[in-house]
């Protein structure tokens, strides 16, 4: 959410910025409602006064023996009128709030201008893609000839389209891969493992920005029903361990000394895919389910945009210790997630697809998620607390990690090889053949 106080002193200038991802801000009707809340506020308060003086008056005629009736009823008539005042008031700073919580964060200078993906920036590229002496299967046909090692048709009999069931080598290769991912992020970056729920309520998801834009995105359980037969608020699964893991800090105030707090988490992921049919309907890549592995840091605002460089830099390390080629690249103000001031994405090397993929994007919120959770820090010898900065990332998508290991590591005889950082995590296996 961004900052009320910004919006109504530099409303031309967020326009701006907003403009810049693809967003119009409607200026005239924030201005005319916030000339409508100053109206009131001053009526409220000239209400309030008028009424205080008022009822000072029927204390002074009372002790002079006066009737009191009529000054009574003027005052019951400035209680209505101050009521009135009121949830009128009420009605245009919840206007005023639902309009802020639909806006998109600010792009920070730093982010390329441009209207989509295609003017996405590369920043690096690592490694360099292997050069095949035979055919090159997907990772489809790779799985489904490796003992049903990753079995589509089950998983549709099971749920239905983009569910899959994965069995012997290929899953266990899909729990080694988790434990590598944890055990170097915790082991050698410093993150704190968690375990979290994997159903949250409408506060985590406002929290992190899913709600209310992206309620369809989501999986939503219905509310149960207490012992007055009255149905509770329902759960959402969700979507990526960034709502639950973001959310311990949900009306925090840390000391200055607490921070930066890194913490990483392995959960599966529950994404309704809203808008997508039609697209990537053949394995692994778009899932309703999927497992990820996800990087959380809260900072001090002046330390958010080396944090995001050492975050993405942890994903690197994983893609970098799987030998998997992959490019780094900066998103342009059109393509930058709704939470986002700035996000790279890396993308591994699919040799079938012959391009790059997405397997990882690392973004920094500043306080836009900080204030709609109230997530705060003290510095040191100071009484008011501040926002803090949120970031985020994977480290990364398990599937889409097994996806480019199968392609990448795919050979002539339709076994795969697996990659030297792995082996001792898959208890010395070498190969995973038929």
């Amino acid at each position: 959410m961004l900052d009320s106080k910004y919006l109504r002193q530099d409303i031309d200038e967020a326009a701006a910025r907003l403009a810049s991802r693809g967003f119009t801000l409607d200026v005239a009707q924030i201005n005319a409602l916030e000339e409508q809340r100053k109206a009131l506020q001053i009526k409220t308060q000239d209400l309030q006064n008028e009424r205080n003086t008022r009822s000072k008056a029927i204390g002074q005629a009372k002790a002079r023996g006066e009737d009191i009736e009529p000054l009574r009823a003027q005052v019951g008539h400035l209680g209505d009128e101050l009521d009135a005042a009121k949830i009128a008031q009420d009605q245009i700073l919840a206007t005023l709030h639902d309009i802020s919580a639909s806006l998109p964060n600010l792009p920070d200078s730093s982010v390329p201008s441009g209207k989509d993906e295609s003017e996405n920036v590369e920043v690096l590229k690592w490694g360099t893609p292997k050069q095949f002496d035979f055919e090159v299967k997907d990772h489809v046909d790779l799985g489904e000839s490796l003992n049903k090692g990753l079995d589509f048709e089950a998983g549709v009999k099971l749920s239905g389209a983009r569910f899959t069931v994965m069995r012997g080598q290929i899953a266990r290769m899909h729990r080694a891969l988790v434990q590598f991912m944890l055990d170097t992020h915790s082991d050698k970056n410093g993150y704190t493992e968690m375990y979290v729920p994997y159903l949250v309520n409408k506060d985590s998801l406002f929290g992190t920005g899913q709600l209310p834009k992206f309620a369809e995105d989501l999986f939503h359980t219905k509310g149960l029903v207490n012992d007055d037969g009255v149905e509770q608020d329902g759960f959402s699964l969700i979507p990526t361990a960034e709502v639950p893991l973001t959310n311990c800090a949900r009306d925090e105030i840390y000391d200055e000394a607490d921070l930066p707090i890194k913490l990483t988490a392995h959960t599966p992921c529950f994404r309704s895919e809203a808008g997508s049919y039609g697209r990537d309907t053949r394995g692994l890549i778009r899932q309703h389910q999927f497992d990820k592995v996800e990087l959380v840091q809260l900072v001090k605002p002046e330390d958010s945009m080396a944090a995001l460089e050492e975050l993405t830099g942890h994903a690197e390390q994983i893609l970098q210790a799987l030998e998997l080629p992959y490019r780094k690249v900066i998103l342009c103000t059109g393509d930058m997630g709704f939470g986002s001031a700035k996000t790279y994405d890396l993308e591994v090397w699919l040799p079938a697809q012959n391009t790059y993929r997405e397997i990882s994007s690392c973004s920094n919120m500043v306080d836009f998620q900080a204030r709609r959770m109230q997530a705060r820090f003290r510095r040191q010898g100071e009484k008011k607390p501040e926002l803090l900065h949120t970031l985020n990332g994977s480290g990364l998508a398990v599937g889409r990690t097994l996806v480019a290991i199968l392609e990448n590591y795919q050979q002539a005889d339709g076994s795969i090889a697996v990659p030297r950082v792995l082996q001792g995590y898959m208890g010395g296996v070498t190969v995973i053949s038929k």
